[in-house]
């Protein structure tokens, strides 16, 4: 039974063959897969301009919260382990990992010299700093990563982590991609350090930050010189300053911004945002507490027009809380669990004591023009139920502090992801007791089946358990889920490398200027 338990647990954490597939654990990271750039000229600085649609909200990558800073953050820290374009996890910070065959100790081998962007040598300290900030909970709140408290005991020394865990944990490698940070250091918010292969130098709040080149990285060098990300919160400023010559690349775009680019500067790279983008219903106030008009607002929206209206065919439809990258847990068949049904949509609504719909707002984030755009289609679709949306365009800060930090809403249009390639991180924020919880979704079969599934020992039972989540969400219409949206990211003629990932991260290490 132990020897199964290990063959389980080694091809799920340390080959994430969640997305399909067996591996092997690489002693080394994965090169990266662009081809290499031809000689520069000695002279000729490699410099990137990038556009992005927000400002950071904490340059702090474990109390990052925006998806959209840590797809940047991405490139500054690392942690023990880190992910590949590929969705495996291979060794980072340690060289080595080794687990044993109950599953109920970790050791790592701490990888020799590996330098934070100061100059300083990492060491052991700093790595148990850097777990135990996010496995115990400071001033009375929460833990930053729950799923840490199986770390029952931790010790080492001057090369060697040794983690015991209280119960064997399948997802606990996936945590462990958690940045390393140095102990000693207090100005992590406004002068980040890290390990990773681009160290910060400056940041202009509302305007925007400057990375480079970190010349010690211990791994594959980045092949730029220098990133600039232009922070431009005007949908409109991200194309004109494509146009302009001021951005050399924007990701996250519509359809329709990307036509209006000159095919003789730019050309269009579509991957998927591995995200799930739909309407997030606040569970908690009136109507959106019974769960009649949650069904009634599923069955009134038609997904694939608001794909082929606003998104020109681009995206993926979704039923649930899950996105196809996350192979296994992905449960197509909810897809259509609700079809667009007027009539049905219109029943719910009377049997819920509304039968003439009802005045609903939904609040948005003015700087996404994708979410923008799938409002004004909702708009439309549930007027024929007779639901009259009033659309309220909110800046970035605004939607992250009212929105997601104090919930107050009705319902709001966004995408929700996960860093890490666990299902854990995309179904757990539905939890009731979770602090993330911004829906206050409260369902006390759903609080039990996620009980299980994340103490589960067995790769079988925990896929199975993650589905019946998924369903649960889903038959309970938890929030009305829309699609995972196609990422269109507009790129300068000449600029190559660029890397997707089953993640929402943008890797800048790989991108080089060809010409």
């Amino acid at each position: 039974m132990k020897k199964r338990f290990l063959a389980i647990f080694l091809v799920l954490t340390l080959a994430l063959t969640l997305l399909a597939g067996c591996g092997k654990k690489p002693s080394e990271p994965a090169a990266p897969e662009a081809a290499s750039p031809p000689e520069a000229d000695a002279q000729a600085l490699q410099e990137l301009n990038v556009g992005v649609a927000q400002d950071f909200d904490s340059l702090d990558p474990h109390h990052a919260t925006a998806a959209g800073t840590k797809e940047v953050l991405f490139n500054l820290f690392e942690g023990l382990v880190k992910p590949t374009s590929e969705g495996q996890l291979v060794p980072a910070v340690a060289s080595d990992v080794k687990v044993s065959d109950d599953g109920l100790t970790y050791t790592f081998t701490l990888r020799q010299g590996v330098k934070f962007h100061n100059g300083d040598t990492v060491d052991m300290q700093d790595v148990v700093f850097s777990i135990d900030r996010n496995r115990i909970a400071a001033d009375g709140g929460a833990a930053l990563i729950p799923a840490l408290a199986v770390i029952q005991d931790l010790t080492y020394d001057d090369t060697t982590l040794t983690l015991t865990l209280s119960e064997p944990s399948l997802e606990l490698l996936s945590y462990l991609t958690l940045a390393i940070l140095p102990a000693d250091y207090e100005e992590q918010e406004t002068a980040p350090v890290g390990t990773g292969p681009f160290k910060y130098v400056s940041r202009q709040a509302q305007d925007n930050m400057v990375i480079e080149r970190f010349e010690d990285y211990w791994g594959t060098p980045a092949k730029l010189d220098k990133v600039t990300f232009r922070i431009i919160e005007n949908v409109e400023g991200l194309v004109m300053g494509l146009q302009s010559g001021a951005l050399d690349l924007v990701m996250h775009l519509t359809s329709t911004q990307t036509a209006q680019l000159s095919e003789k500067d730019f050309h269009v790279e579509v991957g998927s945002m591995n995200l799930v983008q739909a309407l997030y219903l606040n569970n908690a106030v009136t109507p959106f507490d019974d769960v009649r008009v949650r069904q009634a607002l599923c069955y009134g929206v038609d997904k694939q027009d608001i794909i082929d209206r606003a998104f020109d065919g681009y995206g993926i439809p979704l039923g649930t809380s899950m996105f196809p990258s996350f192979g296994k847990y992905y449960d197509e068949s909810l897809t259509d669990y609700y079809t667009h049904d007027v009539e049905k949509a219109k029943a719910l609504l009377a049997d819920a004591g509304y039968p003439n719909g009802f005045d609903m707002t939904i609040t948005v984030p003015s700087n996404y023009q994708p979410h923008v755009d799938t409002a004004e289609v909702l708009k439309e679709q549930l007027k024929d139920i007779g639901v009259n949306v009033t659309i309220l365009p909110v800046e970035w800060g605004v939607w992250l502090s009212d929105v997601y930090g104090a919930r107050q809403f009705e319902s709001t249009i966004t995408g929700l992801t996960s860093d890490n390639m666990t299902a854990r991180k995309l179904l757990e924020r539905f939890g009731s007791q979770i602090g993330n919880n911004f829906t206050n979704y409260n369902n006390s079969e759903y609080d039990e089946i996620l009980a299980k599934a994340v103490t589960s020992t067995s790769d079988e039972e925990q896929t199975a358990l993650y589905r019946q989540l998924e369903k649960n969400l889903t038959e309970n219409a938890a929030n009305v889920y829309l699609q995972d949206m196609a990422d269109l990211v507009a790129v300068r003629n000449g600029v190559e490398g660029l890397t997707f990932y089953p993640l929402y991260v943008l890797d800048v290490s790989t991108l080089y200027w060809a010409s």
